[in-house]
């Protein structure tokens, strides 16, 4: 995976974005869904995986306070099996651990075993089901992990709210 790159997700992303998500999901979130993700949700940070200037995958995840909820991962159709979604999970839980997230939470399809197992290799646990939670009658898995890498003392964002800048607001 070394010439795949992992980079926050930009406006200029949610048209690639969008195709991985309709190509991957039986009811895909709309364009302007992500578009909304991107430019008026203060809690939603999203990561895109890019080999050769294509998308090839992405994750994303909502951030309040001390907990994240992941809301979509997706991988191209020929990208996957080669570590890209693990690669876009792991660096998810280090953007929100770099956030100051303890805990992550997330549905999974009962039935979907290779994201269950991913999810399990990282430190998820079933916590619950959702019964018929997607569109198709299908139960979710409620997982959740607060096995959260230590976060990066460097890390900054645009969004970063520094203690002296609590003086302006």
């Amino acid at each position: 995976m070394s010439d795949v790159s992992i980079r926050r997700m930009t406006a200029d992303d949610v048209a690639g974005v969008w195709e991985i998500e309709n190509a991957t999901f039986p009811t895909p979130w709309s364009m302007r869904d992500f578009e909304h993700e991107m430019r008026e949700n203060p809690c939603a940070r999203y990561l895109v995986a890019v080999r050769d200037d294509r998308i090839v995958g992405f994750a994303g995840i909502h951030i309040i306070l001390d907990e994240g909820h992941i809301t979509n991962i997706a991988v191209t159709q020929e990208e996957r099996g080669h570590g890209i979604g693990r690669e876009l999970t792991a660096a998810l839980l280090q953007y929100a651990a770099n956030l100051g997230v303890q805990y992550v939470t997330l549905e999974v399809r009962e039935n979907n075993a290779p994201a269950i197992s991913l999810y399990r290799s990282l430190g998820f646990i079933k916590v619950g089901v959702r019964k018929k939670y997607y569109e198709n009658q299908t139960d979710a898995h409620i997982m959740v992990t607060d096995k959260m890498p230590p976060p990066d003392p460097d890390f900054t964002e645009a969004e970063t709210v520094f203690e002296e800048d609590q003086d302006n607001i």
